[in-house]
């Protein structure tokens, strides 16, 4: 099970979006031990006894529990030794993020596998200032997720965060910049704040992101305010950390429910308030209609630019599968073999399939069989496809993977040249007995310019929805430089 699975069922399981906060500071359990009578314990015989409590106390009434590095690393071997400990009392059905506010470079490969091969934990918090490259080691584990923290709650540190003015914060050219390193699955943004206005521009800037409170805020009149700014569309996307005066209360368990029930409450009342504009989004963060969301744009233009980065455009005589020739090539295998890119793209395909109803997917051999496997696994809908030839031996099955007949299949291929591959997998599919109305495709060659492609398929009864096409490509790379003038005329 991934985080985001994790995260969103603890969410529903628990009707919760609180956090549980492990950072056994001394003095503040100096109080919680001496009514218990361990006033003369070492400090680490203490915090072990406190974190069971709180665990125990506060896992009926929280989606999520978060542990600080620095605390436990501040104790030597024993506190790491105590860090394997909470591990082991976190309930497996509640997701463990570990706060550890990584920045270095060079150990990011080896604490991605510490935290989550060897302590088993679910999440981690990154400093985003060294770039892509100090999440990319972390990404790599395709079940784990990381939270980026783009704003700091310290006052110091407001003269950096509001650089270089008011207007356009770097806390929000941060929050702009790292979603383009991760879907909304896979990265999570922290934020330090218990300002509603701070919360609601990066809300703004991230309407589709969980983003994680780092604040005090228990004064009820405050806690109104975040939640009316933070919340998405579906009234969660927003992780409240449990105040910390409460972790050492006598009554920890039936605070934390109580303050549960408020929130739900607080919840309820926005839905309210806030009717959605459709079935799936709300208008609230809806960009104006006819105009292109920014963060959409800012996402794809980043895509294109890594895929041209990585070799999947390439330049000379190319014989395509259609038998044309053509002055380029796009590559599109390359992908497979970049993790973070490949889950970029199948985020691009899963934002067209989520619009579309069907019950499996079926993929055209073979260029495009991972990217259907990726797209079956993301959405948890079954994967099946047309065998390109029918072989001599075994079950000779023309279609491999479970269906029925009736079944509605979305077709996915890589690249529409001419159409004929998937009319010939559409064919073999239909004659199964299955229902195809829908073609998913990455790349439209022809686009708007040449849509004799389109208009085929079109002709034959099948929407077609593409990510890209070559104009849409040519014109990003050319503004970005990374083709000539010459190049680009061939292209379009």
């Amino acid at each position: 099970m991934g985080f985001f699975v994790q995260l969103t069922e603890a969410i529903a399981e628990r009707q919760s979006l609180l956090m549980t906060g492990l950072d056994p500071n001394p003095e503040m359990l100096q109080s919680w031990a001496q009514r218990r009578g361990m006033a003369n314990r070492s400090f680490l015989s203490q915090a072990r006894h406190w974190i069971k409590a709180v665990v125990e106390e506060t896992s009926p009434h929280v989606c999520a529990i978060k542990a600080s590095l620095g605390f436990y690393q501040a104790l030597g071997p024993l506190g790491l030794e105590l860090l394997l400990e909470v591990r082991d009392l976190v309930p497996r059905d509640l997701p463990l993020i570990i706060d550890a506010k990584h920045g270095d470079l060079n150990s990011s490969t080896a604490l991605a596998h510490y935290l989550f091969k060897d302590l088993g934990v679910d999440a981690v918090t990154l400093s985003p200032l060294a770039g892509q490259d100090i999440a990319a080691p972390f990404l790599l584990y395709a079940d784990k997720a990381v939270v980026i923290t783009c704003r700091s709650s310290n006052p110091a540190a407001k003269r950096i965060q509001y650089h270089p003015s008011d207007a356009d914060p770097l806390f929000l050219q941060i929050v702009r910049e790292c979603q383009l390193w991760g879907t909304p699955d896979q990265l999570l943004l922290e934020v330090g704040t218990s300002d509603p206005t701070v919360l609601g521009q990066v809300r703004q800037a991230a309407p589709e992101r969980v983003l994680m409170l780092r604040s005090i805020w228990s004064e009820e009149e405050r806690l109104d305010g975040l939640l009316e700014a933070g919340l998405n569309d579906a009234a969660d996307g927003l992780l409240l950390p449990l105040p910390q005066n409460l972790l050492v209360e006598d009554d920890l368990g039936e605070q934390a429910g109580e303050l549960k029930a408020l929130i739900n409450r607080r919840r309820e009342r926005w839905l309210e308030q806030h009717p959605r504009a459709d079935g799936n989004s709300c208008a609230l963060w809806v960009a104006e209609e006819g105009r292109p969301d920014p963060a959409d744009q800012q996402a794809t233009t980043a895509l294109i630019l890594d895929l041209f980065d990585i070799g999947c455009l390439l330049f000379g005589e190319y014989v395509q599968a259609s038998g044309a020739v053509f002055n380029y090539y796009v590559d599109l295998r390359q992908i497979i073999s970049d993790p973070n890119l490949f889950h970029r793209v199948l985020h691009s395909y899963s934002t067209l399939l989520e619009q579309l109803h069907f019950d499996r997917i079926a993929g055209i051999p073979y260029g495009s069989l991972p990217t259907a496997t990726g797209l079956s696994l993301a959405l948890h809908k079954p994967l099946i496809y047309p065998r390109k030839e029918v072989k001599a031996h075994g079950a000779r099955r023309l279609i491999e993977g479970d269906f029925n007949e009736g079944d509605r299949v979305v077709v996915v291929d890589d690249i529409l040249i001419t159409g004929g591959s998937v009319l010939e997998g559409i064919a073999k599919l239909e004659s199964s007995g299955l229902v195809v109305e829908d073609v998913v495709v990455f790349i439209d060659h022809g686009g708007q310019r040449d849509r004799r492609a389109r208009e085929r398929l079109e002709a034959a009864g099948y929407r077609v929805h593409a990510v890209l096409d070559i104009a849409q490509i040519t014109r990003t790379l050319l503004a970005a430089g990374r083709l000539s003038a010459d190049q680009a005329a061939v292209l379009t």
